[in-house]
């Protein structure tokens, strides 16, 4: 079997799976063209909270938790952010009823006077409501949970579509003259030809990335992800995470309303330089004792390069480190799969990691368009009506020999398996093609002559 044999088969999926996955596609683009500008946007809306000007020494951190616990009374105590920089607030978040899942109530302190600067609803304890918004609408439209499958049917396609049409490429007529020429789309070309060069060349040159996208996006949705989840817990064996618990220990009940040091409990200030000894640097998360949780959780969150994810357990009686987890020690896939999602967030290096971002929500929507555009461009040129572009010819899988044809079915069933809003989609589009097939046949029947 040639790959000639292979060609019209691809062009016939690449064509359908791009006209009907296209709109999830440019929704994901767009709105993930918007996120990347969301870090810049928050720091000017909300540069009156997130920064100070530095004067003299910061206050201790106990104080400034006692601040913001007064200016949100009814609030638990989820976790604390010391200011990172001399120039940073602290974050001090608090859980508080009414409030939706995975949304806390932060508030901003001054670190040198302990001023509360102002509070905000966040997303997952960090994000400001301009970019949980923002990812809420890339995410799931802002429709909640069932509108993760269009996210989900987007990152689930778009690798499908690079590599088929990475394929149709290579595999085009005359190919070695377009992989010299694929660095400049055929500038001498009019009509649908000239569309198509610009869509092959844009499609080549963001090739990577877009797998890149494809594939991250789909480590944190719902189905795919967790499917990759089992697999990743498989291979590698679960992620490692800190014991919080204490010998003979049953409950700890929180740290008093002001997070001052109370009757065996050393206090925040103590957790913190225990933090500091142990090595931890940078941004750090401090999470206090719970019912659930016996000791303080001390994380490290700097999410760019080079990252660092160290965690200690302190003990709230003594300020000792209980237990450790060092980011060094991480299975290969956990920090790949790290490094991915924050790069498909723009944290891995910083604004470098945004521009490449754009550039990449931009040449898919380009792509999209210009599918589009070749689209309408097969019509037949008639003027009796709206008419819609032809799809490439029907059938060609019959003409595969089953030595291929038979794994093939195989994989694409078992892909379909661990990622199910492509195996879905992929069967509703043979289903429709397998009835219009018949329609079409039974209209070209030719009708019995009565007697």
């Amino acid at each position: 079997m040639s790959w000639n044999g292979l060609r019209p088969l691809l062009l016939r999926l690449h064509f359908y799976a791009g006209v009907l996955i296209g709109p999830f596609l440019l929704v994901a683009a767009v709105t993930g063209l918007m996120y990347t500008a969301t870090p810049q946007i928050e720091a000017v809306v909300y540069r009156h909270e997130l920064k100070v000007t530095p004067h003299g020494t910061p206050e201790a951190l106990s104080a400034q938790v006692a601040a913001a616990r007064k200016a949100v009374p009814d609030g638990t105590l989820f976790s604390v952010t010391p200011a990172a920089s001399r120039t940073d607030s602290t974050r001090v978040v608090f859980e508080q009823p009414g409030l939706p899942d995975n949304y806390t109530q932060t508030a901003f302190v001054n670190p040198y006077t302990s001023e509360v600067l102002g509070q905000e609803r966040t997303f997952a304890g960090w994000w400001l409501p301009v970019r949980s918004w923002v990812d809420g609408f890339h995410r799931h439209l802002n429709l909640g949970e069932p509108g993760r499958i269009y996210s989900e049917i987007a990152a689930s396609w778009l690798w499908v579509e690079i590599l088929g049409g990475l394929a149709l490429w290579l595999t085009a007529p005359r190919s070695r003259q377009r992989i010299r020429r694929v660095l400049v789309p055929q500038g001498g070309a009019k009509g649908r030809r000239r569309t198509m060069s610009w869509h092959a060349a844009v499609g080549v040159w963001a090739s990577v990335g877009l797998l890149g996208l494809s594939v991250t996006g789909m480590t944190w949705s719902v189905h795919a992800g967790a499917s990759i989840g089992k697999i990743q817990s498989a291979l590698a064996g679960p992620t490692p995470a800190v014991s919080t618990t204490l010998p003979g220990h049953t409950t700890h009940q929180p740290t008093g309303s002001d997070a001052r040091p109370s009757e065996g409990d050393v206090g925040i200030d103590a957790v913190v330089a225990s933090a500091h000894a142990a090595g931890l640097r940078g941004v750090l998360n401090v999470s206090p004792p719970t019912k659930d949780q016996a000791t303080y959780v001390v994380k490290e969150n700097t999410r760019s390069w080079p990252e660092r994810h160290d965690t200690v357990a302190v003990d709230p009686a003594t300020g000792k480190v209980t237990d450790r987890v060092n980011w060094a020690d991480y299975p290969l896939l956990s920090k790949m799969t790290s490094w991915g999602i924050d790069a498909h967030m723009g944290l891995l290096f910083g604004l470098a990691n945004q521009i490449v971002l754009a550039l990449l929500a931009i040449a898919l929507i380009g792509m999209i368009l210009w599918g589009y555009r070749m689209w309408w461009l097969r019509r037949p040129t008639r003027t009796d009506g709206f008419t819609l572009g032809r799809a490439p010819t029907r059938g060609t899988w019959r003409r595969l020999p089953g030595w291929f044809l038979a794994p093939a079915v195989l994989l694409t069933a078992a892909i379909g398996y661990f990622i199910p809003l492509f195996g879905l989609p992929l069967l509703a589009f043979i289903v429709v093609d397998l009835i219009v097939g018949a329609r079409r046949r039974r209209r070209n029947e030719p009708k019995e002559v009565a007697a």
